[in-house]
């Protein structure tokens, strides 16, 4: 058949079917081709990812399953570490002591705990083990205790040996005993004193019950769990025994499941080649498969379809829109680029005009992007110009990286901060030359996971923190942020490093300083509001147990009183208070910004009993002072007695002399017993104040006026000032002066004062002796002053003149001065002496006032 007339044929054929219709069937027709062309290969394509995908989620929920598996028999290990360290299992060790030479029983706990057993298994929600036992270091069992009925396994009878006890590590070991598999966790246990004792073992059988627990939240309607001998093929136990029996082999199940092995992880000391398996039925498997290919091929169908309808109808629009398209793009052309229009008309071939148009269009469009593209040059060397000036002026080092890891270009910061040249850097393998083997390891994961996210479509960026290596040889740890950039025609990284020197330091210190609470021997609180103790640190165990409480309970009422009267003053609070034994020293310091109260507390019974015992040292030490003061004055007192003595033998001689003669008045002999009443009530008071100062007897604290003593004081020595050739000279507040104090101290001060004086008018001419005491109201203080006109005290002595055993006299013991100023402070008050050598010395003595008298002084201000 001749070709052209059927070219003609169907030329004309064209020109009589609209163009509209043309493009509906070739619409069609072109979306039949392509749909039937990407059905084969989508069907193809969705088989492979339906089969990958089934893949990927069996070895998911195997690696689950494993991962389940293993967090379990970790939680075990830190349970025994935790039962292994308790304190009550430490305070139980402590009295005993295991000899290896003498025979012995275990001691057997059945189903009731002993004293040293916590309830943390029950807490953490483990299933309960066998047997827990507490064995010595030579592997000897020495107690168990058996939860339930199961018996301890043979091997475990006659002792551990020394697989468990060798190291006094913790270990975990998946074990055979009695042909079961078997989990031995075991710890060293230790005694409050530190000292080891052997090594607690909690031994669980691994079975049905322990592999459910495992896997809890594992639905088995959809997949189940065994535990599988490698050697025998054979299921030692499974998640739902009547669905996978124990037992069986695992070829038994391969026609029913799809079973998908893990290998379980190398534990220490492990003797058994154990797998966990996954079963998956071939029924879901082929559902699942069914439902998938069912949806497919639905949403194919529909696909197909909205794909025809959508091609068609754009294909039409197109055509439909043709004409004004180009007539808008002629306009366009025109007003833009200055083209004359193309006039499409009647009966021209219009193709060849838009073609020839076309052409012209294209040289204009051509010249148009030359232009564009000598100003995109422009703003890329201005853009290059700007970015170069930042790097130059960045603070920390920029490297850029070909995709084989060699240094392209990098900023002044790292030449400075990495120490080489650029021209040593460029061409160098990046972490070869500034990382460290470490580094090196870390900074290729970096990349691998720049590249994976990138690959799924995530932000590429990857951080890290690695150690960096100068050229020196000295290292620094640095932050590395590393981002891919893809050019025209290569792949490059950008990295960006900090120096997280200083902030390292910082987080050391920082980890130094919140360590320094629980490190402290002395407890330390922290209190909300409400008085509720959030955080106590381990020396506060003993004041929580006092207290009735502990971590995490609320503070006894008055405590909880405290805590608020310190949030609202805004101001610490410090008292002392005595919980049973012992005597506490507590600080509530207010954080008002926060919210919360820290309570510091020190123990300070040691202290007040020593001070107690200080004080009794002291009373026996004034006593003997004041013994050794009295033989002092002995010759004054028994003069003093012998006068009152003396006039009582006078008057009564008399009255007798009287009576026998019968001479003089009656009257007269009344007044003569009188006499001899009232000296005898004199040598009576002598006696009493005799033995009141020299007796031994507790501190007893009473109002009395200090002139009082100050007289009473003067009159022990007036014996002595007699012989002396002088009297002391008394110069009292007039309107006295009212002291709360201890009577028989603080006249043993005086004394010892005014004896001191005597002793130092000795050294003078009887003509320049002058002792003067004074008393002075100052303040809300009383003063005494004793002055003596003698040789004086050396300024090389004064300061050591209150120190113990120090003396100025060559039969003096050196107490004198430090008993009296211990007395005083007792009392608040403080002694201090002045002196002009060879012009005499002068004591000072201040006493707080009586409360009374205070009062008084603040009424009359």
């Amino acid at each position: 058949m001749n070709p052209i007339p059927v070219k003609r044929f169907f030329y004309r054929l064209l020109r009589l079917v609209p163009m509209p219709v043309i493009s509906i069937l070739v619409g069609i027709a072109v979306g039949l081709v392509v749909w039937g062309v990407l059905d084969q290969i989508q069907g193809r394509a969705i088989k492979k990812i339906a089969a990958k995908e089934l893949e990927v989620q069996l070895d998911r929920r195997a690696r689950e399953s494993l991962i389940r598996f293993d967090q379990y028999l970790k939680n075990y290990a830190m349970t025994a570490r935790l039962l292994a360290n308790h304190r009550s299992l430490a305070e139980y060790l402590e009295p005993l002591f295991w000899s290896s030479q003498e025979a012995f029983e275990p001691v057997v706990y059945r189903k009731s705990s002993p004293s040293w057993l916590t309830d943390f298994i029950a807490r953490n929600a483990l299933s309960a083990p066998s047997h827990i036992l507490l064995v010595d270091t030579h592997g000897q069992v020495r107690e168990v205790y058996q939860s339930g009925d199961a018996e301890l396994p043979r091997e475990l009878e006659q002792g551990i040996g020394e697989k468990f006890t060798d190291t006094g590590e913790l270990r975990t070991v998946v074990t055979r005993l009695d042909e079961r598999p078997y989990l031995l966790v075991s710890d060293a246990v230790e005694d409050t004193g530190g000292y080891r004792m052997g090594d607690l073992i909690v031994v669980v059988p691994i079975n049905d019950e322990f592999l459910a627990a495992s896997q809890r939240g594992l639905s088995s309607g959809r997949a189940a769990v065994a535990l599988v001998d490698v050697d025998k093929q054979r299921i030692l136990a499974s998640i739902d025994p009547s669905l996978l029996v124990p037992g069986t082999r695992l070829s038994e199940w391969r026609d029913t499941y799809l079973i998908t092995t893990q290998s379980l992880p190398e534990y220490e000391g492990t003797d058994w080649n154990l797998l966990l398996a996954t079963f998956i039925s071939h029924q879901s498997v082929t559902k699942m498969s069914s439902r998938v290919r069912n949806f497919e091929q639905q949403q194919r169908v529909r696909a197909a379809l909205v794909y025809i309808l959508v091609f068609t109808l754009v294909i039409y629009l197109v055509s439909a829109r043709l004409n004004k398209v180009l007539k808008r793009m002629a306009g366009f052309s025109q007003r833009a680029l200055g083209i004359e229009h193309p006039g499409f008309k009647r009966g021209a071939n219009q193709l060849m005009l838009l073609e020839e148009w076309i052409q012209h269009f294209t040289q204009l469009v051509l010249k148009a992007r030359e232009e564009m593209s000598r100003r995109h040059e422009s703003e890329m060397r201005a853009s290059e110009a700007l970015k170069a000036a930042i790097m130059e002026a960045s603070l920390d080092p920029i490297v850029t990286l070909s995709r084989r890891g060699k240094v392209i270009e990098l900023n002044p910061t790292a030449e400075r901060t990495l120490a080489l040249t650029r021209d040593q850097a460029i061409g160098a393998s990046f972490s070869k030359l500034f990382l460290t083997l470490d580094g090196r390891r870390r900074f290729l994961g970096l990349l691998r996971d720049s590249r994976r996210a990138r690959r799924e479509g995530r932000i590429p960026q990857a951080r890290g923190q690695l150690m960096a290596r100068r050229a020196g040889g000295s290292e620094l740890p640095v932050e590395l942020s590393i981002v891919p950039i893809q050019l025209d025609d290569k792949f490059v990284y950008t990295v960006y490093m900090h120096d997280i020197t200083k902030r390292r330091e910082a987080e050391r210190e920082i980890k130094s300083l919140a360590r320094f609470a629980g490190e402290s021997p002395n407890p330390i609180l922290r209190v909300s509001p409400s008085g509720l103790v959030v955080y106590a640190n381990a020396a506060s165990s003993p004041l929580l147990a006092a207290w009735g409480t502990q971590k995490g309970g609320l503070l006894p009422a008055k405590q909880i009183e405290e805590v608020g009267e310190a949030l609202r003053d805004g101001r610490s609070l410090e008292h002392e208070t005595e919980l049973g034994d012992q005597i506490y020293s507590l600080l509530f310091a207010p954080i008002q910004e926060l919210g919360y109260v820290n309570i510091y507390a020190r123990d300070i019974t040691a202290v007040r009993r020593a001070e107690q015992e200080s004080r009794r040292h002291q009373a026996e030490l004034v006593h003997v002072c004041r013994l050794s003061t009295m033989g002092e004055v002995a010759t004054g007192m028994a003069h003093e007695l012998n006068q009152p003595l003396s006039a009582i033998v006078n008057f009564a001689n008399g009255c007798s002399r009287r009576l026998q003669g019968s001479l003089g008045p009656r009257q007269e002999l009344m007044d003569a017993m009188g006499q001899i009443t009232t000296q005898a009530q004199r040598a009576s008071e002598i006696i009493r104040r005799l033995r009141a100062l020299v007796g031994k007897q507790p501190p007893i604290q009473s109002e009395v006026d200090l002139n009082h003593l100050v007289r009473e004081v003067c009159s022990f020595v007036e014996f002595d000032t007699d012989q002396m050739g002088f009297a002391i000279e008394l110069d009292p507040e007039p309107d006295g002066i009212a002291v709360d104090v201890d009577l028989v101290q603080i006249e043993q001060v005086l004394l010892n004062l005014v004896q001191n004086a005597l002793d130092a008018l000795q050294e003078v001419a009887p003509a320049a002796r002058h002792l003067t005491v004074r008393t002075r109201l100052i303040g809300d203080e009383a003063e005494v002053v004793v002055q003596d006109s003698g040789p004086g005290i050396e300024p090389e002595r004064m300061q050591s003149l209150f120190e113990p055993f120090f003396t100025t006299k060559a039969s003096g013991m050196g107490m004198g001065l430090p008993i009296s100023q211990t007395i005083l402070k007792n009392h608040g008050g403080h002694i201090w002496a002045e002196s002009v050598p060879r012009g005499g010395a002068v004591f000072f003595i201040r006493l707080p006032v009586a409360p009374s008298a205070r009062q008084s002084l603040a009424a009359q201000g």
